[in-house]
């Protein structure tokens, strides 16, 4: 199984198929390498793919420290150093788009080439007196009440069922339960007072500003279900210049994990937008 190791010692495991110009994919909160398996196959095939479990995720070590975004967009970092990858497109679902614009605010874009990114808010939790379209705009989900209420939630007896609370709001109705059901336990992988602790971090970060600076060429997907509001999306849109921005509609799998849903949709799309 291959892996690399980090500068703090946590065995990283990823996935890798093709050669060339590589694109590095990172998954989302909980999530798993194994999810992007439709881009494995589907992206390889005129590029070198990777898709990373971060640490605590999937088949990659669960240590007892480092889950924070910052401690992952070092990971990142830590793998590419690693692989030797040079003019690398990242592709982040998700959480992982904050972990690729943590990576942007602490490294710089030196050696990358071109960002996907994957339906994630800029911001997860609300202030107090944001109006509806602050809200809209970043993409909240949360207020101070409900985060911590989710997190108790989740780092104790209700772990699983809160987990599988998110999990069944990310697909829409059309996507057979069996996949869900396929997800929801790859996301049990990760250890709850993890996710929990990741979660928590996660939901205390505002990007906005390092949006509004990126400067390299941009693919912004979205799903016109997601629990994510498309109208997030618009707004990272506005802000990159020259970006691309993809909304799938439901009838298309538009919901969370619409590469799951629609990957011959999201495949091509990313397969032209990389060139």
């Amino acid at each position: 199984m291959p892996h690399m190791i980090t500068n703090d010692g946590v065995r990283l495991h990823y996935v890798e198929r093709g050669s060339g110009a590589p694109l590095v994919m990172i998954p989302g909160w909980s999530q798993t390498a194994a999810q992007f398996e439709a881009q494995v196959e589907g992206l390889s095939a005129r590029r070198r793919v990777i898709a990373i479990d971060m640490r605590g995720h999937g088949d990659s070590d669960k240590p007892e420290h480092g889950y924070r975004i910052q401690r992952l967009a070092a990971d990142l970092r830590d793998a590419i150093e690693a692989l030797a990858l040079e003019r690398v497109s990242l592709l982040g679902h998700s959480m992982g788009c904050s972990v690729i614009w943590c990576y942007l605010d602490l490294f710089g874009d030196g050696g990358l080439e071109r960002l996907v990114l994957v339906d994630q808010m800029p911001c997860v939790t609300a202030r107090p007196g944001w109006s509806g379209q602050e809200r809209q705009e970043a993409g909240t989900i949360f207020d101070g009440a409900s985060l911590y209420e989710t997190i108790d939630k989740l780092a104790g007896s209700e772990g699983k069922q809160t987990t599988g609370g998110f999990i069944g709001s990310m697909f829409t109705a059309a996507c057979p339960a069996e996949r869900v059901a396929w997800v929801l336990e790859r996301n049990l992988m990760m250890p709850r007072r993890h996710a929990a602790s990741l979660l928590l971090n996660h939901a205390s970060q505002d990007w906005r500003d390092v949006i509004a600076r990126i400067a390299l060429p941009t693919l912004i997907v979205g799903g016109r279900a997601s629990l994510i509001d498309w109208r997030s999306q618009e707004w990272i849109h506005g802000r990159i210049a020259g970006s691309r921005l993809e909304i799938f509609e439901e009838a298309d799998g538009g919901n969370h994990f619409m590469f799951m849903e629609n990957p011959e949709r999201f495949n091509r799309l990313v397969d032209e937008f990389l060139g």
